[in-house]
């Protein structure tokens, strides 16, 4: 089965709060909510629901947990800009890439590191 979770920008940078937190409580997230976006309890209470609904939280007694990691998350988010932008092909990405922007040498290290590791 493959996930596809959309994020907005709101919902991405409060989705960042919650990754770097937790596990955290709905209180503390009220707190910083109101701190980080000046939103209401409800408004944190509907962003919540709407993350967990969209399977990337949990909510167990008032904490909230993730279910896809935060590099999980973007990993899936990398593969379906590549798939759809570039048909799937990650030689595509990599060539658009590239084409105006040269890879450091320790860049290219790494690309190959991962290469070498994923055979």
């Amino acid at each position: 089965m493959k996930q596809e979770i959309q994020l907005g920008v709101i919902e991405a940078k409060f989705a960042e709060l919650i990754w770097e937190r937790e596990p955290v409580t709905t209180s503390e997230l009220v707190k910083l909510a109101k701190q980080d976006f000046c939103w209401k309890r409800t408004t944190t209470h509907t962003v919540v629901r709407r993350l967990c609904d969209k399977g990337l939280f949990e909510n167990r007694g008032g904490t909230v947990t993730s279910l896809i990691s935060r590099s999980r998350f973007y990993s899936m988010q990398s593969r379906k800009f590549v798939d759809t932008a570039f048909d799937g092909s990650l030689p595509a990405f990599l060539a658009a890439f590239t084409a105006d922007h040269a890879l450091t040498p320790e860049e290219a290290e790494e690309i190959r590191q991962m290469i070498e590791e994923a055979r």
